[in-house]
């Protein structure tokens, strides 16, 4: 398996397992099926409801399948739990939950904060956002004695733009390790990734097949999955649309989390060891680029979709990158 490497020097499979949307149920047999496959990397979060079922799927596969070293495992902070008393016992819920003793990479899942509590999205009486005023400053330096403490290994970003990595590297005594963002041909996040190389911040990609089931996908343009020039060009290479597009985030050294519940399909987003697209071919798809985002949370108003956090100061999409 292809691996890239964190500014530590530990290695970080560039294809890994998403589990966002994945239902109670079915995340724990995905889980199973990915590591029998190969897969060795897999992406978590506390907002996704399910990480007890990842838990119960590594138990089983750890000392049978692979030592607990092979893996990398990836969890985020939610919103919910930015304040610096709130980060630790987050992270500790996590732990159970997994059923680990540490986690190799945590994210601050979001740079906006939400009122500290067990709702993971309070409201409003009108229906909108209720807010926190923590800074994800303050949440950094907790996050940070997480790996003084030995709990995590690395610590990351999520939806961060590029000043907000700067103001984080501004006050970091341990640097991000890497930066979640949604990535495909629509989105290709090129400056950001130039961005946070600088500082040597590894970018891994979310969303690489376009996230067309996401309950905030835009209408009126086919999805990347199903845009004619992927489908010609996956023709071109005996491979799926898919495999083609987990490729292209491969080819250009973005580790990337395909998500999916069904055997046939995890065992095919692994299986693109076999070949690579050629530079031109990553630069046709690159020209795809129309920042058409997937994940950008929406509320409905008068049944339309809104940007839901757009008048927060702290909305990572109000500059370019």
């Amino acid at each position: 398996m292809m691996e890239v490497k964190l500014f530590t020097g530990a290695s970080f499979p560039l294809v890994g397992l998403g589990t966002w949307k994945s239902k109670k149920g079915d995340v724990e047999s995905a889980v199973k099926i990915s590591i029998d496959a190969g897969y060795r990397h897999i992406d978590c979060a506390a907002a996704y409801g399910n990480e007890k079922e990842v838990g119960d799927a590594l138990k089983e596969k750890i000392g049978t399948v692979c030592k607990r070293t092979d893996l990398f495992i990836v969890s985020k902070l939610w919103n919910t739990k930015h304040a610096a008393n709130d980060v630790r016992p987050a992270c500790m819920e996590t732990l159970k939950d997994l059923g680990l003793d540490y986690i190799d990479l945590y994210l601050i899942h979001w740079p906006i904060g939400f009122k500290a509590g067990d709702d993971k999205f309070p409201k409003n009486p009108d229906g909108s956002m209720l807010y926190s005023d923590t800074h994800y400053n303050e949440t950094w330096a907790a996050m940070e004695k997480l790996v003084e403490e030995g709990l995590v290994k690395h610590i990351g970003l999520s939806n961060f733009n590029s000043k907000q990595i700067d103001e984080i590297m501004s006050v970091a005594k341990i640097q991000p390790a890497v930066l979640q963002v949604e990535c495909h041909p629509y989105v290709i996040q090129k400056e950001l990734i130039a961005h946070a190389a600088k500082y040597g911040i590894v970018t891994m990609a979310y969303s690489p097949l376009g996230s067309p089931d996401s309950p905030w996908a835009q209408s009126g343009k086919p999805s990347v999955l199903h845009s004619p020039k992927v489908i010609k060009m996956a023709e071109k290479y005996k491979k799926t649309t898919a495999q083609l597009l987990i490729r292209f985030q491969i080819d250009r050294n973005i580790p990337t989390i395909p998500k999916s519940v069904n055997p046939e399909r995890i065992r095919a987003n692994f299986d693109v060891f076999d070949f690579h697209l050629t530079t031109d071919d990553v630069e046709e798809l690159e020209s795809l680029n129309c920042n058409q985002r997937s994940i950008v949370t929406r509320d409905k108003v008068d049944g339309e979709f809104v940007d839901r956090d757009v008048n927060h100061p702290l909305w990572p999409f109000h500059i370019p990158y």
